[in-house]
């Protein structure tokens, strides 16, 4: 029996040599290395290189035998077949399983199940091939298949003039930006869980000591629910965000709006003729909320301004500018860091910045904000609304008491 200490210089030799060797090479120096060795050099070889017993006696019988053609490391037509050769019909089989309700029979065992290589692997032995998980994964890739998630693209039915409310509220924005008049689009942020709670993405900690958060996020373990409502100034490429812990409601966006105007606004555009608002025709700001329009009429009164109102087309709230330009920041900055409450909260948005030099100021509003109250027509009757020619629905201008003609 050879000595194991001898596996060690043979592991270091091979080591130095593996990358600059091709498969016949490989084989050849370990079958000579065993052949040198004597009795017992086979397995000392396989056990310190890696090299199986089986390619060492394949490199001896070689050595013994003539020499495959130079620059060729295996005889014409050697190695094993590729398994979809050797079983005709596997990449069809597989085809039809990974996509059955496109490509193969609607009845598929798979339709509804998760289509995981693992299961793909068993649905396929059930019909009699013989193949392995991790075959099936490298037969996917050769058939043009990948792990993805879904991409939300389908926006359901557009609305007709969809193009030309977009390039209405386009011309309105250049229009105010040219007269250094406010714009602002506004938005309610989705509602926050306060607590011990997950949440989502991942920050640099060091290794083994994540932050630890409750298994469960239960609304009775937190300390309520946070409704953070943006205004975000398009041109100035800062933002405003009203902490709520109330609900969401026209009363809480429209002082929002006005918290906005008296901390950020009135200092940067003094006495400001007008107000654009650019919003999204449901929620708190909806097109067809009446206390929306009574609230947006007491702010112009107070501040002295026509308010213009643009509102997106249902279904496109994602083109809303305080989307991409305000919260998806505040989510980035965030991420990872469990908002145990509201303090924690309004912390974290302050502390959003990017390097185009985003600005942001927050802060809790403690207000309460009933749901439900009712707006009557006498009371709407008193909103001075105007719409515009173009969707008058979607376009309005709410003039101020100092203003109305």
């Amino acid at each position: 029996m050879l000595p194991t200490s001898m596996e060690t210089p043979l592991r270091r030799r091979f080591a130095a040599l593996a990358a600059s060797l091709d498969e016949r090479q490989r084989r050849l120096w370990a079958a000579a290395e065993a052949r040198a060795l004597g009795y017992g050099g086979v397995s000392l070889v396989s056990r310190a290189t890696g090299v199986s017993r089986r390619a060492i006696h394949a490199g001896l019988a070689e050595l013994r035998g003539p020499a495959p053609p130079p620059g060729r490391a295996r005889r014409p037509g050697g190695g094993r077949k590729p398994l979809a050769d050797r079983q005709p019909g596997l990449a069809a089989a597989l085809d039809a399983l990974a996509e059955p309700t496109s490509r193969g029979d609607p009845g598929s065992p798979l339709r509804y199940c998760c289509r995981s290589t693992r299961r793909l692997a068993d649905a396929l032995r059930g019909q009699g091939f013989r193949v392995g998980r991790q075959k099936v994964a490298e037969l996917l890739g050769e058939l043009g298949y990948s792990l993805q998630a879904n991409r939300k693209t389908r926006e359901g039915r557009q609305h007709p003039d969809r193009d030309a409310q977009f390039e209405f509220i386009s011309a309105r924005l250049r229009e105010f930006q040219g007269d250094r008049q406010p714009a602002v689009s506004v938005d309610t942020k989705k509602k926050e869980l306060l607590g011990d709670f997950a949440n989502g993405g991942r920050e640099w900690r060091r290794r083994g000591e994540p932050e630890r958060v409750l298994v469960h996020d239960f609304a009775s373990k937190g300390a309520g629910k946070a409704v953070p409502y943006g205004v975000f100034d398009v041109a100035a490429n800062e933002g405003w965000v009203s902490v709520g812990l109330s609900h969401d409601t026209s009363e809480f966006a429209v002082e929002a709006i006005r918290r906005w105007w008296s901390r950020m606004g009135r200092p940067r555009y003094g006495r400001a003729a007008r107000l654009l608002i650019t919003a999204d025709s449901g929620g708190s700001n909806s097109c067809r909320g009446r206390l929306w329009k009574v609230s947006l009429q007491r702010l112009a009164d107070e501040a002295g301004f026509d308010v213009e109102v643009s509102h997106y087309p249902p279904g496109t709230s994602k083109w809303n500018r305080v989307e991409h330009g305000l919260f998806s920041f505040i989510g980035m900055n965030w991420r990872g860091r469990p908002l145990r409450d509201a303090a924690t909260l309004v912390g974290l948005i302050r502390a959003t910045t990017t390097r185009a030099g985003l600005r942001v100021e927050a802060e809790l509003d403690e207000g309460a904000y009933p749901k439900g109250i009712r707006v009557g027509r006498p009371e709407l009757a008193r909103v001075r609304w105007r719409p515009a020619e173009f969707h008058g629905e979607w376009n309005y201008t709410i003039a101020s008491a100092g203003r109305a003609q």
